[in-house]
């Protein structure tokens, strides 16, 4: 079974992330994810950049993440 830290290392690796929370109970994950990358993208964008860095990983040992994905920008005015 994936721990939460484990998702986060597998999200740390894939894509260059300025900060990453992710909780879960080893099968279903929730995920804070904040990179450049999501700039200037659609959610449905941002989405499909932190699917590729988990790879088949989705498929195979985790089978289900809600994300939340926010611009390092978005991220500071949130306070």
């Amino acid at each position: 079974m994936v721990s939460p830290e484990q998702v986060r290392q597998y999200i740390e690796q894939g894509m260059p992330c300025e900060h990453v929370e992710v909780t879960g109970d080893g099968a279903h994950f929730e995920a804070l994810i904040v990179s450049e990358l999501f700039a200037g993208r659609s959610k449905v964008q941002q989405h499909q950049i932190v699917y590729r860095a988990l790879g088949d990983r989705m498929r195979e040992e985790i089978h289900a993440l809600s994300m939340q994905t926010l611009t390092p920008e978005a991220w500071r005015a949130r306070g």
